[in-house]
């Protein structure tokens, strides 16, 4: 029987403005107030308008938004954990009232969407990072961005005119379409692999590790502002396709990226990252160790700790023990299956790929397949 979870709050959203009524909106699209959007807010919105996010059709009105900040969940009770918010300055809100709709362009002020103005509200830049990040210190890359937004958000449904067309959006496919790929390809569970970083040994012993338990792997690279140090999008992508192409069983594996940023808010953005992919149809879905975390912030199973907090969240969290290269039992281990002492291993970690890699020294075989070595290698500049 298949365990695929319906969508987060029952409801696949989809806020696409269909063919035949563009050119009726763009007509009118420089007659309205124009917001021009970066990046991250052009993922936001493609997200919210595919099904990404749902069960959002827009930006946060205030009620929910204190909500999230207050319980961790919308107004409706649905889990929610990462504010989804737009925000804009003091003198472009006094331009602006509920019940109007402006228009978004990207930053080459292509029209991209419009939104209907349901809420205009300030809010408290500390108790936004407090509560999501757990710190108001700024070295932290979240705490940092919120500082430097605006201090003004405005709330309301969103409709996605154009989409953001890039050289990997093929390799993104909505929830829509995975979830017709998962019911073609009968999986009964599907798990899902949340990364930002090329594949290691480790990641790959976890993943197919998880293949024991789950009928189909959907590995969903995050691509989109990362934190500098982080590798390139391209990069991630080619080298999945490479350890897919030679590692794993093709028929089970399907990978598909998350065009949004990286918040780096550690247990919090963990859920917000398992309901995501709930929504592209995964049954289960690997936590990994200080999962989304950034330096010291957080505890390293803290992302394990907080899914005990959300019993009706209707995706199964996959907790591994740490993987490690064993030389005594020459293969990939971890801490259930081998006794062996545990610092004379290889322990896998992105931080030790990059040390290797920044120091110009080739990596062993016992950390990293040599082809993704290679693909890394080929690039003269693999992180941000």
């Amino acid at each position: 029987m298949s365990q695929i979870p319906k969508p987060h709050g029952e409801i696949l959203i989809d806020r696409i403005i269909p063919k035949n009524k563009k050119e009726q909106i763009l007509e009118s699209f420089s007659q309205t107030l124009v917001l021009q959007a970066d990046d991250s807010i052009i993922k936001d919105i493609e997200n919210i308008a595919k099904g990404v996010y749902s069960p959002l059709e827009g930006f946060l009105n205030q009620n929910d938004y204190l909500n999230v900040l207050k319980e961790n969940r919308l107004q409706n009770d649905n889990v929610w954990t990462i504010p989804i918010v737009l925000d804009i300055d003091k003198n472009t809100s006094k331009k602006i009232m509920i019940g109007d709709t402006v228009s978004i362009t990207d930053i080459n002020n292509k029209p991209f969407a419009i939104m209907e103005i349901e809420d205009v509200y300030p809010y408290d830049k500390k108790k936004y990072s407090e509560s999501v990040f757990g710190t108001n210190d700024a070295s932290h890359p979240g705490v940092n961005k919120i500082n430097q937004m605006n201090e003004i958000f405005i709330g309301g449904k969103i409709s996605l005119i154009q989409e953001d067309k890039n050289n990997l959006s093929s390799y993104f496919t909505p929830p829509r379409e995975t979830r017709k790929i998962f019911k073609e390809r009968k999986w009964n569970t599907v798990v899902g692999f949340q990364t930002r970083n090329v594949p290691h040994l480790g990641h790959e012993g976890l993943q197919k590790a998880a293949l024991n338990i789950c009928d189909g792997l959907f590995i969903n690279p995050v691509i989109g502002k990362k934190k500098s140090g982080d590798f390139k999008d391209e990069i991630i992508v080619d080298t999945y396709k490479e350890l897919i192409k030679n590692y794993f069983q093709p028929n089970n594996v399907i990978l598909g990226t998350l065009p949004t940023e990286m918040r780096y808010a550690g247990p919090k953005e963990a859920i917000h990252h398992a309901i995501m992919r709930k929504n592209f149809g995964c049954s289960h879905f690997i936590v990994g160790r200080d999962h989304a975390g950034v330096g010291n912030f957080y505890d390293p199973f803290a992302a394990h700790h907080i899914f005990n907090e959300f019993p009706d969240l209707e995706i199964k969290p996959l907790f591994f023990p740490e993987f490690f290269y064993c030389h005594k039992c020459i293969t990939i281990s971890n801490t259930n299956s081998c006794s062996h002492i545990l610092e004379n291993n290889i322990r896998f970690s992105g931080k030790l790929l990059r040390k290797f890699l920044s120091s110009g020294e080739t990596p062993p075989n016992t950390l990293i397949r040599q082809e993704i070595f290679q693909i890394i290698k080929g690039h003269n500049s693999p992180f941000i």
